[in-house]
């Protein structure tokens, strides 16, 4: 833990007690780079607050916030009449970013991603998340999610592999990009490549991912047993290289990508990933 996480940490037990104090709060934490030791001086904070069966009305969040000496908010994301929304608000210079659920709602978050298998939204941002907390308070019910979002399924991980093991043949357009005037279009395609490599790898590896936010890139690969050598530094490395260098390099690593799914989930069908590897986008000539 760093001192900047110490800090963070300190500060969200201080945010959390006015909300543990209502009636219907059944657990607190605190996540991200702050939980996980990682912050610095341009982190948030990032809480979520757990209730029994509904949140608290609006007059009782803005009474907390005026408790605390926070500011009016800088925005909400969510529905409460759904159970669950969003706020921030800016507190001794920190943005303090707090989710309020209903347990109902969060347990049908949980299942929407380990039994409905939902690998397109940015859901498993919030598992991910519950996985690296600290807790506030109510520490049972976070142990109990943490065991049970730790049980990555196998049917998770196939449908991660299936959805991501797209990849558009970027390294067979060097030239197609040079004579068009599409360096935005090849950085885009860069990064999305990039994306689906990354998601690929973590199906294999039994790691929640989304491409929503994704941020430290090197811890987040670290944790992977299974990847292609050199991984993070080879994907950086993209972005820095001539294109000339960078598409082999592409086509390289979704090459190896492609096999570790071969050698992991062999009940997985490679065939069309594999199609266009080698493949280069030839000129046509005018003819008579």
């Amino acid at each position: 833990m760093t001192e900047v996480s110490d800090y963070l940490v300190s500060l969200a037990h201080r945010i959390a007690k006015p909300y543990t104090e209502l009636p219907a709060t059944q657990a607190a934490m605190v996540t991200g780079s702050a939980a996980k030791g990682l912050a610095d001086f341009y982190s948030d904070i990032d809480m979520t607050i757990y209730y029994r069966d509904e949140l608290p009305d609006e007059a009782t969040f803005h009474a907390i916030r005026q408790q605390l000496g926070g500011s009016e908010r800088k925005w909400t994301l969510g529905d409460r009449a759904e159970g669950s929304f969003a706020e921030a608000y800016q507190l001794k210079g920190i943005e303090v970013q707090i989710g309020h659920t209903t347990i109902a709602a969060w347990e049908e978050t949980i299942a929407s991603v380990m039994e409905k298998l939902d690998v397109a939204s940015p859901t498993q941002k919030a598992l991910e998340g519950t996985l690296a907390c600290q807790a506030l308070y109510g520490a049972d019910h976070l142990d109990r999610w943490k065991a049970q979002i730790a049980a990555y399924p196998d049917a998770l991980a196939e449908e991660m592999v299936r959805k991501h093991l797209q990849f558009f043949p970027v390294w067979g357009l060097e030239h197609h990009f040079r004579t068009r005037d599409a360096d935005v279009w090849y950085q885009q395609i860069l990064v999305e490549t990039v994306h689906k490599i990354i998601a690929v790898l973590a199906g294999i590896n039994r790691l929640y991912f989304t491409t929503f936010q994704f941020k430290r890139m090197h811890p987040f690969i670290d944790q992977m047993r299974i990847k292609p050598d050199n991984l993070a530094a080879r994907l950086e490395g993209l972005f820095e290289q001539d294109m000339a260098e960078a598409l082999p390099e592409v086509e390289a690593l979704v090459s190896e990508t492609i096999a570790l799914v071969e050698d992991h989930l062999p009940q997985l069908d490679t065939t069309a990933a594999k199609a266009r590897l080698g493949w280069r986008h030839q000129p046509w000539e005018m003819q008579d």
